[in-house]
């Protein structure tokens, strides 16, 4: 998909209809910025809802504590 989006006076963007859409972005989400070489790329920061679970299965085994610390 390729869309096209034009920087404002007020230096915003719009960002397509057809992006949104495919992403699922809602009015009110964040996004964070992450520069890419001469690029950016532009992530929705996830809930905490999202972010549940997402270290099961995680290995403890090499867990660095305070201790362990210079």
């Amino acid at each position: 998909m390729t869309a096209i989006a034009t920087l404002s006076s007020k230096y915003q963007i719009s960002i397509p209809k057809s992006v949104r859409e495919e992403q699922h972005w809602q009015s009110g989400q964040q996004f964070v910025f992450i520069p890419k070489g001469k690029g950016m790329l532009l992530m929705p920061v996830p809930s905490f809802e999202q972010l549940k679970g997402i270290a099961t299965g995680a290995d403890s085994s090499d867990f660095r504590d305070r201790d362990d610390r210079f």
